[in-house]
């Protein structure tokens, strides 16, 4: 049988001028430096034998594969189990040093790092996103499909992928703006996962990338 690739996309750089957590607040589009990186993550696949796009129902994940379905000739799916991870912090500022982590009021949410307390837990996440990428999987068989999600829900799957405990430190997730996690499969089995960064010259210069608030 022959070998199926799904490549699991985090979307471009956001318009984000509060620098608030804005998680599933609709009209969080792509900034202009986001566009670039969602034209740049396309080039990077143009040679690959795509066959299937889908995306989180956010602005900002259908923006980015919008370059990749146009280069082969395809819509863009929907698929809500790729949306980012609902969070109890949505809104609001969460910078260190000047966010809502400082306020007291807010620490209760903050008990659990586990499940976690402040949001969606990580299995429900894990599980969801699991089952996006087999139904990819089978659509694509023997070739190649193109999920546009989030970055927590991302690193969520590839460590249930990689059978690792599911709760981590943001701080070390390899997942940047327009990242690629490729996952190979022979039937039904990942045999291997792949990341790149085709957009890196381009987070380089993003003020996200500098702050950490992007999603």
């Amino acid at each position: 049988m022959s070998e199926t690739v799904v490549h699991v996309l985090r979307h471009g750089e956001v318009h984000n001028p509060d620098g608030i957590l804005y998680g599933r607040l609709p009209g969080f589009r792509l900034s202009e430096l986001g566009v670039q990186m969602a034209k740049a993550a396309a080039q990077a696949l143009a040679d690959k034998t795509v066959v299937h796009v889908v995306a989180s129902p956010l602005e900002r994940a259908q923006q980015t594969a919008e370059p990749i379905a146009a280069h082969f000739g395809l819509s863009v799916g929907v698929d809500e189990r790729l949306i980012e991870s609902a969070n109890w912090f949505e809104g609001k500022k969460v910078s260190p040093g000047d966010g809502s982590f400082r306020d007291p009021r807010n620490w209760w949410v903050l008990r659990d790092p586990l499940t976690p307390s402040w949001g969606e837990a990580y299995q429900a996440i894990a599980e969801r996103m699991f089952a996006a990428l087999h139904a990819a999987r089978i659509a694509a068989e023997g070739r190649e499909a193109v999920l546009v999600s989030h970055q927590l829900p991302i690193w969520t799957l590839r460590r249930h992928v990689e059978r690792k405990r599911l709760w981590h430190d943001p701080r070390r997730r390899q997942c940047g703006l327009a990242s690629l996690t490729s996952f190979h499969f022979d039937g039904a089995k990942v045999v291997g996962i792949g990341y790149s960064e085709p957009a890196a010259h381009l987070v380089a210069m993003s003020a996200t990338a500098r702050t950490a608030k992007g999603a």
